[in-house]
Formats: C-alpha cells, structure tokens, sequence
C-alpha cells in the first residue's frame, strides 16, 4: 500500500510540475520574454515574490519557484527565500493543531526568506560558488521565426490533420483529468490544491489544442516531457520509495529523545529530508508541549516538504546547496533561541 501511494503521489508530483513548466513557458512566448524579464529585471522583487510562493501551505508554491528558476526567472539567492518560507504539507498541519503559533511562524519565515536570500546571493558571490542560473537549453527560442504561440492558419488548420505528439498529449491530459477527478492523482479530498491542479490542466489543455506543430514538437514534446518529464518522474518516485521503506523499519518518535539540543540538531538533520511527513513529529512535539519553539523553527526552516524534488532531477548540486544554506541558518537561529529560552 505504501509503494502504490509513492508511485501515485510521485505521479502527482510530476503531473504538476509539467503543467507549471507548458503554462509558464506558453506565457513566457506569449510575452515576448518579458515574463521573464520582469523577474530579472531587480532581485528585490525576486526575493520577495519567492518567499511568498514558499509561505503558501502545500508544495505547489515550491515547484512554481523551482519552474522559475530553471527558466532562469529566478536567481539562486530567491530559490533560497523560496525553501526558507516554505513548510510544505507540514504548513496545514500547523494550521490545524497550532493556529496560533503557525500564522506568525509563516510571516517571520517570508521576512526570514526574503533577508536570507539577499545574503545567499552575496554569499555565493564571495565565496566563487556558481550555481546553474538557468536550464541548460533555452526555451523560447525568440528569434526564430517559427518560435510562435498561435498558428499562421489558424487554430482549425492543425486540428483537422493533429500531429501524433499531438493525439498522444491529449490522451494523457484526458486520463490526468480523469484521474485527478476520481482523486487517484493528486489529493484524494476536494481541496484548493486540487481545484488548482485541475485549473492548470485546463490551461494546458487550451496549450496543446493551439499551438502550432513546432511548438508542440519543440517546446513541449523535446524538451518539456523528454528532457524533464522523466527525469523529474524518476527522482520524485525514488525517494519517496525509499522514504516508505525507512519509515516501515524507523519508528521516528523513538529517536526523538535525551537532551534538547540534540533534538534541536535531529530536526535540522531530518529536515533535510526532501518529505513532510518526518518533520510532522515536531510539529506534534511542539503542541504537546514537549519541545520549544526553536526546534519548531529550526525545522521549519530546513525542510521544505516536496519542493525540492523537481530541481533534484535537473540538478543535485543546486539542490544540496540550498539544503546547506537552510541548514546553516536553521541551526544558527535554532540554536540561539533555544540558548535564550524560546
């Protein structure tokens, strides 16, 4: 049961992350590149807008961020905001048990975010570190003539003889949606995630009906589902696999124990799980009354629930290097509060 529900939520995952990357690289053409230019043009507002998409409950925020920045939209520093506003599912559970600790827990992580991006960028400017900025192929093409977004015949012409990528787009979008309405793909409960996958499907679905062939074939078809599809499939499934597998052997709360600086260290430790559920416990933990609000923190900062898994499968360094400047300002700001009694 617990390997059907990784594959299934890994294909959520997946499903996701593909239609942020149809839906923003489509608007990315639509503008003339000025979707994108309006990212780059001051990493103020890149620091803020990220830290906002991580302060959103849930992954979604997360993955928006990661598609941005491997579109280059964003530059590594707002990738950091991004994973130091975000608690991933971990954010609902908070809402539920510990409203009152959680809603300002999320402001102080967004003004966290945003500070601590602006000093990640000068960071890996001081320290000679280059993280990849953008994706390795760029995406739209702007100065070829047939990198368009609207056929020259119009819409009918493509449509009344489809090309095969095109018929076997449209099957797969026919089964996500059906799929993610019976709740097998994606949350099992009518929510706002949901409501918010099945909006981007139909954005995606108005994408693949039309665009002209060159588009579909070029943007969408070789480098969207080949170069990133199955790698982001492939690394989203195997860690959520063997997350399943430690979790059926590792009883969690057992290890939770002794003095509470070392609790503090295990939860900066465990949140560099790229998973909600391991950091739950702290959570828990913190309402019971058990632990104080510096472990809380300090898991809450370096974890980031499954955000991370999309830039996994384009790039491991980048991901351990964000992982690593959370977990130093984790365990710095943890650790201070803990010594002055928070």
């Amino acid at each position: 049961h617990a390997l059907i529900d990784a594959f299934l939520h890994a294909l959520g995952i997946s499903l996701f992350v593909f239609l942020m990357m149809v839906v923003v690289d489509y608007f990315n053409v639509l503008s003339q590149g000025k979707l994108t230019d309006s990212f780059k043009g001051g990493r103020k507002r890149q620091y803020f807008i990220s830290s906002f998409l991580g302060s959103l409950p849930g992954c979604l925020g997360s993955f928006l961020s990661v598609t941005f920045y491997l579109r280059g939209m964003f530059g590594f520093g707002a990738l950091v905001a991004c994973f130091v506003a975000s608690s991933g599912d971990a954010a609902f559970v908070m809402l539920a048990i510990i409203p009152d600790t959680a809603l300002p827990l999320f402001g102080l992580l967004f003004v966290l975010g945003v500070g601590y991006g602006w000093l990640s960028d000068i960071l890996v400017k001081r320290l000679g570190i280059s993280p990849c900025a953008a994706c390795d192929q760029e995406m739209h093409h702007l100065a070829e003539p047939d990198c368009r977004i609207w056929p020259r015949l119009g819409v009918w012409a493509h449509l009344l003889r489809p090309h095969p990528q095109r018929l076997v787009f449209l099957g797969f979008m026919t089964l996500a949606t059906v799929g993610v309405i019976l709740g097998l793909v994606g949350p099992e409960e009518w929510d706002w995630i949901r409501i918010a996958i099945l909006v981007l499907l139909s954005a995606a679905l108005f994408v693949l009906l039309t665009v002209p062939d060159h588009y579909l074939v070029e943007h969408i078809g070789h480098h969207i589902a080949r170069h990133h599809l199955p790698r982001i499939f492939a690394w989203t499934l195997g860690t959520l696999l063997t997350l399943a597998v430690l979790t059926h052997f590792v009883e969690l709360k057992e290890v939770v124990s002794g003095h509470m600086v070392w609790v503090l260290l295990l939860a900066a430790l465990i949140g560099m799980i790229p998973d909600s559920g391991p950091h739950l416990i702290f959570v828990f933990l913190f309402a019971d009354g058990t632990v104080p609000f510096s472990v809380l923190l300090t898991s809450a900062i370096v974890q980031d629930g499954h955000g991370l898994l999309p830039l996994l499968s384009v790039s491991v360094r980048d991901s351990m290097l964000v992982k690593i400047f959370n977990l130093g300002l984790g365990l710095v700001l943890g650790l201070a509060l803990f010594f002055f009694g928070y």
